[in-house]
């Protein structure tokens, strides 16, 4: 499903997490979404990211909260008295990544939480090999637990390649041993066991669905908008052929847990 966009309507509280500078917004269908600045940082591959990341998740049928695109207006910083949000909003006038608000979720807590279910985190490592996603440590495992499940957020360090000049596609094979660090391996049920549920739900034409919904304004490097939609579909596919060593490469770290 294609992200809607929504007009952000009011800057309500900043989120002092990472680098990122993200913030509670609240939207026009009267909803409240964390929101990634394209103003920031990161800049706007990281929030290519957020979405790629987040849709594939979602087409997984994993659990990742809804995801819009947020359209900030100029005068929407105007009422800020702090200078930095001043000057970020400014920055990041039009087109922004948003993930639903999920009121009272508490933050996932891999040494003194509920054991996690074995297949679910199989399913959650699979995925965040494919999408190369660095950020899912014990440091940070970026889950929250609400209402009985647990929630996969913030994929703005996934698809890392892309941060780096070349051919995106031909490094689509490459190991991934950042891996090895993630927080839910160690509960992980064998990987071949997800790569059989998860990989047939993944094709061509649901990647490309993915793809449509990530705005023009992000992708105009390296050729433009659709040429840079082809490669990141490419890249992902790439990465879905078989053999699928990364699936292997994960098993082997999962084995010496």
């Amino acid at each position: 499903m294609t992200p809607p966009v929504v007009r952000a309507t009011r800057y309500v509280a900043p989120l002092r997490e990472g680098g990122s500078l993200p913030a509670l917004v609240e939207a026009e269908d009267d909803g409240l979404y964390v929101c990634k600045f394209r103003g920031a940082g990161q800049g706007p591959r990281a929030l290519v990211a957020e979405l790629v990341a987040g849709g594939v998740g979602r087409a997984l049928g994993l659990p990742v909260p809804d995801l819009v695109v947020l359209d900030v207006a100029p005068e929407l910083g105007a009422a800020e008295p702090d200078p930095e949000i001043q000057d970020l909003l400014r920055a990041s006038v039009g087109l922004n990544a948003g993930m639903d608000f999920l009121p009272g979720a508490l933050a996932f807590d891999p040494a003194g939480g509920e054991p996690v279910d074995p297949s679910f985190a199989a399913d959650v490592v699979w995925f965040d090999a494919l999408t190369t996603n660095v950020d899912r440590t014990v440091r940070n495992p970026n889950l929250l637990v609400w209402h009985g499940r647990t929630w996969l957020i913030d994929h703005g360090a996934a698809l890392y390649l892309h941060h780096s000049p070349g051919d995106l596609v031909a490094r689509a094979r490459r190991p991934f041993p950042a891996l090895r660090d993630h927080v839910l391996l160690p509960a992980a049920a064998p990987l071949a066991e997800a790569d059989a549920r998860l990989a047939p739900r993944l094709h061509r034409t649901a990647l490309e669905g993915v793809l449509a919904g990530v705005p023009d304004a992000w992708l105009e490097d390296r050729g433009g908008p659709e040429a840079r939609r082809a490669e990141y579909v490419d890249y992902l596919c790439a990465r879905l052929e078989g053999p699928r060593g990364w699936v292997d490469e994960a098993e082997e770290a999962r084995g010496g847990r």
